[in-house]
Parts: structure tokens; C-alpha cells; sequence
């Protein structure tokens, strides 16, 4: 079957074909990263203006690279959730619409869910059961996956995320938006000058809490008006230093408690370069395996929408017909999802 993969819950107009005999086919994203840099954050409305001038021309774009047309499509999946509710609504009512006129399926996915499977989009893909890490701009989880649609939610963030942790820090340090990746590659000219707490390093749980690190940071910078380079780049050193030291540390014992050897790691943050590094070394050491998706499928995407609809689909032993209704779920917690 090919599925239609439709991504358009924040700042990132995705899509994407998957054949579930020859794998994925083809995807294009549309970033609003540089429109929305000049207000310093994601501005809701002109997000969804934006998926609407895009989700078209990059419909046709995959079908284009993949030489199929509209009618060898079998079923479409697309985000309801959890994301902006505008920005949900366009790729939501395109897709449904679509579905209605070529009179196929639609499969409505979870963000996470996408997310959490698209380590299974690689060549050698981790197989069930194994601890996932969902780490970006708005979650920092643990979860453990024992296959489609049963989730066990091990660890949370009590605030904020780390993604959102890397971007106010980054705007401490004069960095800009998105802060994350700025605020990373300042780190790399950075030295151990400083020393930055470890939130809940110890706790005892799978927690997760950035925002007292963010706020030392904060009497850091107060402490240092005339900050140069150098010591903008010594505290995003050991900024990053900490939010991976507490990332690793909460992987390692999650696999320890679950008695799973399996680790993947997802979500925009989960493209760090460092926390990789820290990752690589600790599951080698306990004989372990941890998978990543390549770069690009960090982020938003429509090939992880488009993946984790064909595996809901396989897992159907019917598929239901569609009334091509639609509605958007702005707030959607992962643990509500259930197998197919």
C-alpha cells in the first residue's frame, strides 16, 4: 500500500510517500525557521498561512520525485495532534479532503508516536521492546515501547523541556532563534570554566526539570554583564554538559529498571552531537544498543507521519471506513493512544 504522510503541527510543512513493500519513496519539508526567527518564536497565525501556501506544491513535489499520481495513493496519514490548533486544521481538513475526493482511508497519527517510530524509518531498525527518548523543544519523556500503540510512560519533565531549556538559554547568551542548534555549536569553542547544576540527577525517579538550570544560568550571565565570546561559549559548554550528563544518566537507568537493552532516542534535541557522544559511550559500556533517526527525521517530518500510519494500517485487521469528518486534538496526551 502507499500512504500519504501529512506533518503540519508547528513551524515544519511535511510530507511524504511510503510504500509498505518498498519502503519510503520520497519527502519534502518546508521549514518557517528564518520567517519566524524576526519575531523570536513560533507566531501561530502565520504558521497555518504559511502550511497553507506550501502543503500543495509539496503534495505534488513527492508524488513528482516518486512517479506516482494521486490515484495510485491507498490511504493518507496525517498529525491531529498534539501541536497549534490552527496549524493543525490545514494539514488536517487537506488531508481529508484529499481522501473524501479520491475516496481512500485516512489514519489520524499522534506527533510523539511519529516520532517515537521514526527510528524504525533506518536501514537495520531497533526491534520491540525498548526505552524511547523523546526529547525536543516541547517534551522530554521516557516511555517504553512494546509495539504499536502500547506505550508506558517511565519518566515526564516537571517543567521545561530540554528543547525549550536550549532555546532560553540561547536567548540569555544574545543567540537568537532557533536557539538550540546556535547555542550547540557555540559550545564547540567552549571550555570547563564553570559548573551548572544537575536537576534531579539524583532523584531516585526518570523525571526530568530544566527550568532551575535555566535560571542559573540566568545569575550566571548577571554575574558576567560584559559577557565576551569566549564566555558565552564556556556557559553553553557547560550548559550542554548538563542537560545531556542528565539525559544519559535517566536512559541508563531506565534500561536498568525495564531490563531492556534497546534505547532509541528521538526528537529535534535528539540531533545533538554531544548527547549522541554520551550516548554511544554509556550503552556501549553496559553492552547495549541505542538507534537514532538520521539528521533530517529529528525534526518535524512528514516520512514519520507517513511511516506511523502504514504500521497502524498493518496492524488493522480491518480497515475502517472513513466519514471523512475531521476535528484536531491541540492537546493529546500519548498515553490515550491504543493498539490498532
Amino acid at each position: 500500500m502507499l500512504i500519504l504522510g501529512v506533518e503540519s503541527s508547528c513551524d515544519e510543512t511535511g510530507l511524504a510517500l511510503y510504500d509498505t513493500a518498498l519502503g519510503l519513496l520520497s519527502h519534502a519539508l518546508h521549514s518557517q525557521v528564518e520567517m519566524h526567527a524576526e519575531y523570536g518564536g513560533v507566531v501561530p497565525e502565520l504558521a497555518s498561512r504559511d502550511h497553507i501556501r506550501r502543503v500543495l506544491p509539496l503534495t505534488e513535489h513527492v508524488l513528482k520525485e516518486a512517479n506516482k499520481t494521486l490515484q495510485d495513493i491507498d490511504a493518507i496519514a496525517y498529525t491531529q495532534g498534539p501541536g497549534l490548533s490552527g496549524a493543525l486544521l490545514v494539514g488536517t481538513s487537506f488531508a481529508e479532503s484529499l481522501a473524501f475526493s479520491l475516496q481512500i482511508p485516512t489514519i489520524c497519527v499522534h506527533h510523539l508516536e511519529g516520532h517515537l517510530l521514526a527510528p524504525l524509518l533506518e536501514e537495520n531498525p531497533p526491534t520491540f521492546p525498548f526505552v524511547a527518548l523523546l526529547v525536543s523543544g516541547g517534551h522530554s519523556q521516557l516511555m517504553r515501547v512494546d509495539g504499536i500503540g502500547q506505550y508506558t510512560l517511565l519518566g515526564d519533565t516537571l517543567d521545561d523541556a530540554a528543547g525549550e531549556a536550549f532555546d532560553k538559554t540561547a536567548k540569555l547568551l544574545g543567540l537568537g532563534y532557533p536557539g538550540g542548534p546556535a547555542l550547540s555549536k557555540l559550545a564547540q569553542t567552549g571550555k570547563p570554566r564553570f559548573k551548572l547544576p544537575r536537576p534531579l540527577l539524583n532523584s531516585g525517579d526518570l523525571n526530568f526539570s530544566f527550568s532551575g538550570l535555566k535560571t542559573a544560568v540566568l545569575t550566571l550571565v548577571n554575574t558576567h554583564p560584559n559577557l565576551d565570546e569566549q564566555t558565552k561559549a564556556d556557559i553553553a559548554w557547560e550548559f550542554q554538559e548538563a542537560v545531556t550528563e542528565v539525559l544519559t544518566t535517566k536512559c541508563m537507568a531506565a534500561l536498568r529498571e525495564t531490563g531492556l537493552d534497546n534505547l532509541i532516542v528521538s526528537g529535534g534535541v535528539g540531533a545533538n552531537s554531544k548527547l549522541r557522544e554520551k550516548l554511544n559511550a554509556a550503552t556501549k559500556r553496559k553492552h547495549c544498543t541505542v538507534s537514532y533517526p538520521r539528521l533530517e527525521f529529528c525534526t518535524d517530518n512528514g516520512a514519520m507521519i507517513a511511516f506511523a500510519g502504514a504500521m497502524r494500517l498493518k496492524a488493522m485487521q480491518k480497515i475502517e471506513d472513513s466519514d471523512y469528518s475531521f476535528s484536531v486534538k491541540p492537546r493529546w496526551d500519548l498515553g490515550e493512544l491504543k493498539a490498532p
